[in-house]
């Protein structure tokens, strides 16, 4: 067995072991929250800048 071939089994059991721990439920959730979070930042964003230039006037 040369070296390489030794490292590339070794990280893709790495890969499969860690991808057995994910279940789609957590990704999901995951994908959820980080598009609301975005949602949110976005919004809180905008309204801080319109309330900005309503002091300014």
């Amino acid at each position: 067995m040369k070296w390489n071939d030794i490292r590339i089994g070794t990280i893709g059991g790495t890969l499969c072991s860690i991808w057995a721990s994910f279940s789609l439920g957590d990704v999901l959730q995951t994908a959820l929250m980080a598009i609301l979070g975005t949602v949110v930042s976005f919004v809180t964003s905008r309204l801080l800048c319109l309330v900005g230039k309503r002091r300014r006037e």
